[in-house]
């Protein structure tokens, strides 16, 4: 397996806001347009297998959904036709991909850590099948995966909120608990404490991807409890816990894309991965003849894969902004250690 710390198909060249000095189903398509074929014409074909979330979470799956639009528009839709798979449950996931493989799809990328076990066993079964994966690894000569360091963009929001907080607590709320979640739980709550270690955190696994009215009463209740910033990573049900925000007159923090279009005057920031990039440049390698599989992609603040969002200027003051993209910099140069796992953190704390 071969890692990459830059991601080398020009994702460093993406941002340009000052943030960044530095989460069996319906199909959709876009066809290419109706013309003549010749030998020498081949429309590439790339679907996207969607987790639990849907394809409209206002997160993780719109936002690899993006990408590859915008892919699509750039290289032409006489090259490239993309389309989606959403997956209802888990056990979509591998009829999804046997759908795509039927339909000779040239690329199935499978979004987030939970089609890891079927990408990994399609990878396999069709060894001449091209496989993308987002947030986790198959270690295979076919398929291509993309990792992001959700620890270190979660803590830059973390010493936004620590500074930002005026009751001096401060939440979390997660979908399903695993690694990818864990990087953003811990990097998060290691950002409050770098610079105010007397805020109380409090932190909710609620279980699931979808449930939006679950995010919203679990924001309720935080907020009820004296919570006035929260972080939620877990897809759609985001969209619920923001509503909270707006309602209780609170402070939220989005995830994966920007959100604060959801809420202007209550996202004061969110913690980007740059999925929507990642997933473009990766389709139009393919389409180049480019596409070399066996390789992770390890996106980070250096080459711009992560980050936090450029809309964070406009709730949030100059001077904490001045203070986050110098963090920004000292861990850009390996100054400053993120944890990512509590192993980790208990480590930087001494434990």
């Amino acid at each position: 397996m071969k890692f990459k710390k830059f991601f080398t198909l020009g994702l460093a060249t993406i941002l340009t806001s000052s943030m960044l000095v530095g989460c069996g189903g319906k199909a959709s398509e876009e066809k290419a347009e109706d013309q003549p074929k010749t030998e020498e014409t081949k429309v590439i074909k790339i679907g996207m297998i969607t987790d639990t979330g849907g394809v409209n979470d206002e997160s993780f799956n719109q936002s690899a959904w993006t990408g590859l639009q915008n892919a699509q528009k750039e290289v032409g839709k006489e090259k490239l036709e993309v389309k989606y798979l959403e997956s209802k449950q888990d056990s979509d996931y591998i009829s999804n991909i046997e759908t795509f493989v039927d339909a000779e799809i040239d690329l199935i990328i499978g979004v987030g850590y939970k089609l890891q076990p079927a990408i990994e066993e399609a990878s396999k079964n069709y060894p001449e099948q091209k496989f993308a994966l987002i947030d986790s690894v198959v270690d295979a000569d076919n398929v291509v995966s993309l990792l992001y360091d959700d620890h270190v963009s979660s803590y830059l929001t973390g010493l936004i909120a620590g500074k930002m907080t005026e009751t001096n607590k401060i939440g979390f709320i997660g979908g399903m608990k695993g690694e990818v979640l864990e990087r953003f739980r811990w990097g998060f709550r290691a950002g409050i404490e770098a610079v105010n270690p007397d805020a109380q955190y409090v932190d909710q696994y609620v279980d699931s991807f979808t449930d939006v009215a679950k995010g919203k009463s679990t924001a309720n209740q935080m907020h009820s409890d004296g919570v006035d910033i929260i972080l939620t990573a877990a897809g759609a049900v985001g969209t619920g816990a923001i509503e909270a925000a707006k309602e209780n007159n609170k402070k939220a923090i989005g995830v994966d894309q920007d959100q604060n279009y959801l809420a202007p005057d209550h996202v004061i920031t969110s913690a980007i991965k740059n999925i929507d990039v990642s997933v473009a440049n990766v389709a139009k390698e393919l389409v180049n003849g480019n596409f070399e599989g066996g390789e992770v992609f390890e996106n980070n603040l250096v080459n711009g894969g992560i980050g936090i969002a450029p809309t964070t200027d406009k709730n949030v003051q100059p001077d904490v902004l001045k203070f986050v993209n110098e963090q920004i910099e000292k861990i850009k140069a390996g100054e400053i250690e993120v944890p990512g796992t509590e192993e980790e953190y208990n480590a930087l704390k001494g434990e």
